[in-house]
């Protein structure tokens, strides 16, 4: 059901959140939202973010492109909608958790989120998230810092901040895995050899890129989000005093 001035939000909005009935005028055809949405997720997750098309997701359900019209007005509108579908909803921190605490497991959680399906940190960013699922994830790091003193405005810029932290970890620990099977630090140890660059070789000598059964994406995400923390936690103590 639209309510009064629902008319004036865009329309993936609408859908994103419940004010609107997906589909137009016209036969029922046994399709909906919902079956289109996970179409694409299947479709992605097998091909990539770039196989994503009209076309491709009605192949993928045994439909014509047309047919998908009624639901989704563009390939642009299916990507809004799966930019909000495919994050999920936010971890459940329960009420009293110390911030730091709160802020860890949020930003955990949203790495994992991201890595269900990674080819979601492909999807172009033309503006802010607007769906429910974005703002139960901005809702649930707000509330995290709950227990401080800090101006609202603060708060938002230290959870939007970890946010792009823990996706763009998300981003190079699946990069990365582009080059394995290549042994990088017996390479480097060849082409470094001539001390040029005596710092890398210095770290090449101490064994620092051997240790094959540390999953490196994972433990520099942790590793970063433990300095971060430690700089918001001086940060907080000296704003609080």
């Amino acid at each position: 059901m639209t309510t009064t001035g629902d008319k004036d939000l865009p329309k993936a909005v609408q859908l994103m959140w419940g004010l609107r009935e997906s589909g137009g005028r016209g036969p029922k055809r046994g399709l909906t939202l919902d079956q289109i949405l996970d179409a694409a997720i299947e479709v992605a997750d097998a091909e990539g973010y770039a196989a994503l098309s009209m076309t491709r997701v009605a192949k993928q359900l045994g439909f014509t492109a047309m047919s998908l019209y009624r639901y989704v007005d563009s390939k642009t509108m299916l990507i809004a909608l799966l930019t909000d579908r495919v994050i999920g909803p936010p971890p459940v921190i329960a009420q009293g958790t110390p911030w730091r605490v709160g802020l860890e497991k949020w930003a955990t959680a949203e790495f994992e989120a991201v890595g269900v399906h990674e080819w979601w940190v492909d999807i172009p960013q033309s503006g802010p998230p607007m769906g429910p699922n974005s703002m139960a994830w901005l809702d649930a790091g707000l509330r995290a810092l709950g227990s401080t003193t800090l101006p609202e405005t603060i708060k938002l810029q230290l959870v939007m901040n970890l946010s792009m932290y823990s996706i763009g970890r998300r981003r190079a620990a699946r990069d990365l895995r582009v080059g394995e099977g290549a042994d990088f630090a017996t390479i480097m140890a060849e082409v470094l050899g001539t001390g040029r660059f005596p710092a890398m070789s210095t770290a090449l000598a101490a064994s620092a890129f051997d240790n094959e059964e540390i999953d490196w994406g994972r433990a520099d995400f942790e590793f970063g989000l433990a300095r971060m923390l430690d700089g918001y936690e001086i940060f907080i103590r000296s704003f609080e005093g």
